[in-house]
């Protein structure tokens, strides 16, 4: 599997070439912002298959990661279930979800998450979009999601709840336009996690390895919650200033899950 995700290396150094794609700027696709060091883009497809082997991603979610060098610009498989994401289906997008040579793939229609995530947290450089199953029930019911250990300290700081019909009404529950992206990046606002009612999740991070570090202990978080409260009694949860120590001391070791997740994602 490591092998398939090492192939292709023409489309790395070429990741776009130019295509007119209707709507976007002067009816043209946005130029490319270069080359790519092949390892964040094995990097990139590695995520999508550790997130779904973690049981975050199934056959729906996505991952993306800022254009190393070029903030103005992102990186994102075209539309395919997380798990078979290989280094071709990497595309590049502008902010505003433009893809720069799109040749006919299709787009995920959310792709105005990660870009208008993007344009608000300039120190965000990569955005998991999940319908982690555990998660789901946060959304829809008055108990807010806490921070209940140290994995998942950086819960707690809070976590808000986008409600789409507060931006848009009446909807599919999708975000599949730029102004429901920035009122979901609205109501993130600086936290790494928000609740999407009825939908799923949104984590964000200064790098791949810790967004995808936030997005499974978030999903652990919520199991444990769960788990907790049906024991009866009251729950302890992480004070902040506990999250911050705990958080902080996390922060050096991310790279053992990561190296851990990817072995076994990439093995199958």
């Amino acid at each position: 599997m490591a092998h398939i995700l090492r192939t292709a290396p023409s489309m790395l150094l070429n990741i776009a070439r130019p295509s007119v794609v209707p709507g976007s700027p002067a009816g043209g696709s946005p130029s490319t912002a270069g080359p790519v060091d092949p390892s964040l883009i094995e990097d990139l497809a590695a995520a999508n298959r550790i997130l779904a082997d973690q049981g975050v991603l199934d056959g729906y979610g996505h991952v993306s990661l800022r254009y190393p060098g070029n903030p103005e610009r992102y990186l994102m498989s075209r539309s395919l279930a997380p798990e078979l994401v290989t280094v071709s289906d990497i595309m590049e997008y502008d902010l505003d979800s433009n893809p720069v040579d799109q040749r006919g793939r299709t787009m995920y229609l959310e792709r105005f998450i990660h870009g208008e995530i993007y344009k608000a947290r300039p120190e965000v450089n990569c955005v998991v979009h999940s319908h982690s199953p555990a998660v789901v029930p946060f959304g829809v019911s008055s108990v807010p999601l806490r921070a209940l250990y140290h994995m998942s300290a950086f819960l707690t700081g809070g976590v808000p709840l986008f409600e789409i019909r507060n931006a848009g009404g009446m909807t599919d529950l999708l975000v599949r336009n730029p102004d429901l992206g920035r009122a979901l990046a609205k109501t993130l606002a600086d936290k790494p996690v928000a609740l999407m009612r009825g939908h799923g999740n949104v984590v964000v991070g200064p790098d791949i390895q810790l967004a995808v570090y936030r997005a499974v202990y978030t999903e652990v978080n919520a199991r444990l919650q769960v788990q907790a409260i049906m024991l009866g009694g009251s729950v302890t949860y992480l004070e902040p200033e506990e999250g911050v120590l705990a958080a902080t001391n996390i922060a050096g070791t991310i790279g053992r899950p990561w190296e851990l997740w990817k072995k076994k994602a990439l093995r199958k």
